[in-house]
């Protein structure tokens, strides 16, 4: 077959198994011949580039090239809604919209669900622009990152839609996804997202596309908008975009009276526990399309809708026991364990204690009856105590004096909240954390060892700290539990493998507190050999641009330790890399000395990755936003209107690319 005629066919059939699988939930093919079919076609694209098209299907994998979000204005601005938290409030609602149109109405009942809005663009049914609410009247256009999320059809299917139109609705994280990133995220120590709503808005407007498509996002779609639609009714028209491939909530429900709308607040108000999604309310909304536009509007609200928000879901249960866990980084987070309640979808037997002064102030005793709250979290929160349950009191809950695991003697910083045990090189917790954090994938990314195998390992003597990863050979692994041939060569080649990580991530990987990728980076850049950076002072680390004095510190701090700078050197002696390759070192200028730059726009002659690297190549300081100590701004097309105006403003001398480029070849 013609390699052209082939790619669209290709094109045709995964676009409509898309549509079985995430709309109509009926797939027609295995995952592993979709994916064959999908490794096809990104095998012909990359064969025969003339041949592209911005709403392929492989899209859908997303794309590691930065760009930076251009602000759109809405053809139709995005309002918010007013809040009902009461039927009271409901019926006043139902009666302001009886009298103003003296005529017979429906009401269309549907979920708030709990995520982050988007407003999407289709012309002759392809997508052309997906943007966030913003602040109503200018969003930002994260079509990118919206085209990796299989639920929102890139092309429409059926007929009879409208030339153009738009489509507003809520991009989601679903519980299991959202649970899931988070035990990643602390496994790698990293702070946890503290519900789907923000974890969904955080991904969306993440600048790397491959990462969002790894997230699994999720959209249900709400509202139309266009000259043109279907039908006068609301309902009618969600039900027409539902056989065009928009994924419409089953749940939505059309109603003639005001009991019929309480019906559907109270069965919701229960059977949203069970749901894959977060919901926080429902939205109510006059049917017609004629009725709403001659309801109209206040200037902030539509008065043909409103939402009715759910009570923080709560429930009493027993506690029964308050443990202690110890981070790597040392800290002592105290865990209340409960009789099992279900909140929100989920069996809750564990909720978070915090620090010390919340089991102070909260009086807890064991067997209290205590009150454990969502509210949206997903980490579930104790917010009470029902004194007047108890009949027999249990032990008073007290923050320990020592570490619950190697009994060294609790310290805390002044100004702080948290407890830590100081015992760095020999509590157990802490040296397994390290590990962990050392290999995960931002840092050496050793994929083929995992918290079971760092437990194995540390529990038969194989490893006491990082640098004996680097010991290891296949015959070592073998008498572990569950450990074949293929396991043990596995681990050891990735370890092997990770002798190519940079310097900058090696340093990351090290786990000093307050040393995150960034600041990796920039401390890399700036002291280039491990040795230059053990031997830095807090001074100078703080002539880094954005180094102050608790990073400097810290960093002081971690290479002061005899066994820290014994674990550099065995790592040395390993292979591992402490310095920074010679192509990032060459060429380095002070050309850009002391100056602040804004990247803004989109660019012809190079990526703004690269732009960023050529500017802190030539000692430069990229900065995210305009202020009076920016020296000028890098400009490409499509410059965001905001900066734009606060340039303007604030006298800010614009660049362009062939200048700024022009600049570095003086």
């Amino acid at each position: 077959m013609d390699p052209k005629e082939r790619i669209y066919e290709l094109r045709e059939l995964l676009h409509r198994h898309n549509y079985n699988y995430y709309i109509k939930n009926a797939p027609e093919i295995s995952d592993m011949e979709f994916d064959a079919l999908m490794r096809e076609l990104q095998d012909l694209e990359a064969q025969y580039p003339q041949y592209d098209d911005e709403n392929s299907p492989t899209r859908r994998v997303g794309s590691d090239l930065t760009k930076e979000f251009v602000q759109v204005a809405h053809k139709y601005p995005m309002l918010s809604l007013g809040n009902t938290y009461s039927k009271g409030e409901v019926a006043d609602f139902y009666e302001r919209v009886k009298r103003a149109l003296n005529d017979d109405f429906e009401i269309c009942c549907e979920l708030k669900f709990d995520g982050t809005s988007i407003s999407l663009t289709y012309v002759d049914g392809e997508l052309v622009r997906a943007v966030t609410r913003g602040d109503g009247e200018k969003g930002d256009d994260v079509t990118a990152n919206v085209k990796t999320i299989r639920s929102i059809p890139l092309r429409l299917s059926g007929s009879g839609y409208p030339r153009e139109f738009e489509i507003r609705g809520e991009v989601l994280m679903p519980w299991a996804v959202f649970e899931e990133l988070n035990r990643e995220r602390a496994e790698r120590d990293e702070p946890l997202f503290a519900n789907p709503r923000n974890a969904a808005s955080g991904t969306l407007k993440l600048q790397d596309s491959s990462v969002v498509a790894k997230r699994k996002l999720d959209a249900f779609l709400y509202y139309m908008l266009g000259e043109e639609l279907p039908a006068d009714g609301h309902y009618e028209n969600l039900q027409k975009a539902n056989e065009w491939g928009f994924k419409i909530s089953d749940t939505t429900r059309k109603c003639r009276t005001l009991d019929e709308v309480y019906q559907f607040i109270d069965h919701f108000d229960t059977a949203r526990k069970s749901l894959p999604y977060a919901t926080d309310g429902v939205v109510l909304k006059v049917n017609s399309i004629i009725q709403q536009r001659n309801l109209g509007y206040t200037s902030k609200s539509p008065r043909w809708a409103i939402a009715y928000k759910f009570q923080a879901e709560r429930a009493l249960t027993r506690l029964n026991e308050v443990t202690y866990q110890v981070g790597r980084t040392g800290v002592v987070t105290p865990v209340a364990n409960l009789d099992p309640v279900q909140l929100s979808g989920t069996i809750v037997k564990r909720a978070s204690l915090h620090n010390a002064d919340i089991i102070e102030k909260l009086d807890l005793h064991i067997a209290d009856m205590v009150y454990v709250e969502k509210g949206g979290e997903i980490i579930p929160k104790i917010t009470g105590v029902d004194t007047d349950a108890r009949f027999l009191l249990g032990e008073k809950v007290s923050f320990p004096t020592k570490c619950p695991v190697c009994g060294a003697a609790l310290v805390r910083s002044e100004g702080e909240a948290a407890h830590y045990c100081p015992n760095y090189s020999q509590c157990p917790p802490q040296i397994k954390g390290r590990i962990e954090h050392f290999v995960s994938r931002e840092a050496m990314n050793i994929e083929s060892i995992g918290p079971e195998t760092i437990e194995l390992l540390y529990n038969y003597g194989l490893i006491k700290n990082i640098s004996d990863l680097y010991t290891l050979e296949a015959c070592d692994l073998l008498f572990l539990p569950r450990m074949g041939a293929k396991s043990a060569e596995n681990i050891v080649s990735g370890i092997k493998e990770s002798l190519n990580v940079p310097f900058e991530r090696v340093l990351f990987a090290l786990g000093i507190r307050y040393v995150g990728a960034t600041v990796a980076k920039r401390l890399t850049r700036a002291f280039v050999t491990i040795e230059a950076l053990m031997a830095a002072d807090v001074q100078a680390l703080t002539a880094v641009d954005e180094i102050g004095e608790r990073i400097a510190g810290s960093v002081v701090d971690f290479f002061a330790r005899e066994d820290n700078r014994n674990l550099v050197a065995a790592l040395q002696a390993a292979g591992v890399r402490f310095v920074v390759d010679d192509e990032v070192v060459e060429g380095r200028t002070d050309k850009l000395l002391g100056k602040s730059i804004v990247i803004s726009g989109v660019f012809e002659k190079h990526s703004r990755d690269e732009y960023k690297a050529m500017i802190e190549k030539h000692g430069g300081k990229n900065v995210g936003s305009v202020s009076k100590a920016t020296t000028f701004i890098l400009a490409g097309a499509n410059m965001g209107p905001s900066k734009l105006e606060k340039a303007q403003k604030l006298g800010v001398q614009l660049v362009s690319e062939e200048e700024f480029l022009n600049m570095l070849q003086e």
